[in-house]
């Protein structure tokens, strides 16, 4: 393979190392996506379902019609008799551990008294109807459907809406049946694209608009994501993966190449993988490794891609710089795997998701683990976090005064309500004492 692909550069806080810095400024979400999404959103809100045939026959070359949109409870026992018990099996574990998380991230409700024997606190209301976009084009995601309905059924959402594209013949793959009926789906539809998101966004006579759209999808299902909000609630940013590994001379070679050509397959062509590494020998035993192992992989032109345009080995002075490197990169996805990587968690700021030691390769993330794998790329996690049960769920303020405890608090009341020429807050309290 040529020497262009997976490139190894030096970086440091001496100066600005043009590759480096091309590498960290990925756009969040796409110009020409968003251009597209605009377009097609606009043609759903105004057409509902035949907009949506039509792109579903158009972007995923789909044949299905409003009649055979619903995945139907025949398709459902259909996909159950075909998938393997192996994957059954492996499904059911899995699925058994993000309950597991899930319900140890469950808020309480709480309250507490006030100073004069009233009572201030918060309610957790789960969402009515919530929609989940599980790819599955470039690659079907089954596990995407566990890691994100099942957070919803946790939560105690009552309609749990999910949407995946069909193939030519109008069907959804198998395993991905079998995963969102196990996570709990009420609905499901065979439509993807940015058709899907705006079908669950607006509504149209087939499909009812839902509270909030959650899941990862491609560059075009993100810019969607991103126009629609304000119709709905949305989780993230959620685009193509990426990677970062902060690793030193301790870190087996062809352990890491491996991770960092986990998220190189995916098939959207703008992943990254990113590799941190205070040796130039060791960052050289990475390439080779990546450069060797990429040709034992089937997916083979995404990966090539992504060796091509998206993955960078970078060399550093110390591990301080390497973690300075990490947390302005913001990945969806970090590995730590350096001696004593103990000391170094605290310093990690800006990361989806931290895997840390050896034992722990990112794909222990993305299916089996616990805590959810739709997580914030294109370094949205400086601001963004990964998607948990209480995305689900709305939070309610309670406030119960007495008397005493307004009339205590009116002082503070009138002077903002002056302050602010707001006078007519002021008065909504005052005049509970007026004689």
């Amino acid at each position: 393979m040529s020497r262009n692909l997976a490139t190894i550069v030096k970086w440091g806080t001496d100066k600005k190392y043009k590759k480096v810095e091309d590498f960290l400024l990925r756009p969040a979400v796409e110009d020409q996506a968003m251009k597209a999404a605009a377009t097609i959103l606009a043609d759903v809100k105004e057409r509902g379902d035949k907009a949506v045939i039509e792109c579903a026959r158009r972007f995923d070359g789909a044949n299905i019609s409003t009649r055979r949109i619903r995945v139907s409870p025949e398709e459902i026992a259909e996909a159950a008799s075909l998938v393997d018990d192996e994957f059954k099996a492996a499904a059911h574990e899995a699925h058994q551990r993000i309950v597991a998380f899930s319900k140890n991230g469950l808020r309480n409700d709480w309250k507490m008294a006030t100073p004069k024997g009233g009572m201030l606190g918060e309610r957790f209301v789960p969402y009515d109807r919530v929609g989940a976009y599980i790819p599955g084009g470039a690659a079907p995601l089954a596990s995407t459907a566990l890691m994100t309905l099942t957070l919803a059924k946790v939560a105690g959402v009552k309609e749990l809406v999910a949407c995946s594209p069909a193939n030519a013949e109008g069907k959804l793959n198998p395993y991905i049946i079998y995963a969102m009926d196990l996570a709990g789906a009420t609905e499901i539809y065979k439509i993807g694209g940015v058709h899907a998101i705006g079908a669950m966004a607006y509504g149209t006579k087939s499909i009812a608009k839902v509270r909030k759209i959650v899941g990862p999808g491609g560059p075009y299902v993100t810019a969607a994501k991103r126009q629609v909000y304000g119709d709905v609630a949305l989780d993230m940013v959620a685009g193509p993966s990426e990677i970062a590994v902060l690793c030193d001379s301790s870190a087996n070679p062809a352990h890491v190449a491996a991770d960092l050509l986990s998220q190189a397959e995916h098939g959207t062509g703008s992943e990254k993988s990113l590799l941190i590494t205070t040796s130039q020998k060791q960052a050289e035993a990475i390439r080779a490794e990546v450069l060797k192992q990429a040709e034992l992989l089937s997916r083979s032109e995404p990966i090539n891609k992504v060796l091509a345009d998206g993955m960078l080995l970078v060399v550093v002075k110390n591990m301080s710089d390497g973690m300075l490197l990490c947390n302005r990169f913001a990945p969806e996805h970090m590995e730590l795997i350096v001696k004593n990587p103990e000391k170094w968690v605290d310093k990690v700021e800006n990361a989806g998701a931290l895997f840390i030691g050896e034992w722990t390769p990112e794909s222990v993330g993305d299916f089996a683990a616990g805590p959810s794998h739709v997580l914030p790329t294109g370094g949205t996690a400086a601001y963004f976090s990964g998607l948990t049960v209480e995305d689900f769920r709305r939070r309610i303020s309670l406030i119960q005064f007495t008397k005493d405890d307004l009339q205590d608090t009116l002082p503070v009341v009138e002077a903002f309500g002056r302050i602010e020429t707001l006078d007519g807050h002021a008065r909504s309290a005052t005049i509970r004492f007026d004689k």
